[in-house]
């Protein structure tokens, strides 16, 4: 989903930004976003830390959430800089926060669905930058709804998660979006 945001902004920023810039963000948002957690994954399943990539319990959760964490903040530090891409980078900061209150959760033994974190996080964003960049994606922005939905269905047939632990992702997902606006809207 991190990547799903960076994509959609350099597709719909009207502002230039160059070519290879571009290219350069996205493939080291690819290595740090899917390629290096994937590779983390296996690496915990071959330390016996987690049983599989559904983290069924909450206590599998806690190191991929710590891990998750530290790769957000690296991202934040080296990769999106806020005096370059000051709207990137708040993406990035809520999805920290989210992946931090979801940890956090975790701890206390609950389990919130971070598929709904995750989705909820990347609509309120792409919702703040048809506000921030007055750009018209009611198409891609009703698409996300059905996402989200569509992953909440989902979620509660393959009966992963509980209506509460789903409204919880969903909100753990989309307040720290929208606290952040403040910052950049």
């Amino acid at each position: 989903m991190p990547f799903i945001g960076a994509l959609f902004y350099f597709s719909k920023a009207p502002r230039y930004i160059p070519v290879p810039y571009i290219k350069a963000k996205l493939f080291a948002l690819a290595l740090f976003t899917i390629i290096l957690p994937i590779l983390l994954f296996y690496l915990l399943k071959t330390t016996r830390k987690v049983r599989t990539i559904h983290l069924d319990t909450t206590r599998e959760r806690i190191i991929p959430l710590v891990l998750n964490t530290g790769i957000v903040l690296l991202i934040t530090q080296r990769i999106i800089l806020i005096n370059e891409l000051a709207e990137l980078y708040f993406f990035f900061i809520g999805i920290l926060l989210s992946t931090m209150a979801c940890l956090i959760l975790a701890i206390l033994k609950f389990k919130a669905s971070i598929h709904m974190i995750a989705v909820s996080g990347v609509l309120m964003f792409f919702i703040a930058l048809s506000i921030h960049f007055s750009i018209n994606i009611i198409g891609e922005i009703a698409l996300f709804f059905i996402i989200v939905g569509a992953t909440a269905t989902s979620r509660l047939h393959m009966n992963a998660h509980t209506t509460i632990e789903l409204i919880i992702g969903f909100f753990v997902g989309l307040i720290p979006q929208l606290i952040l606006l403040n910052y950049w809207l």
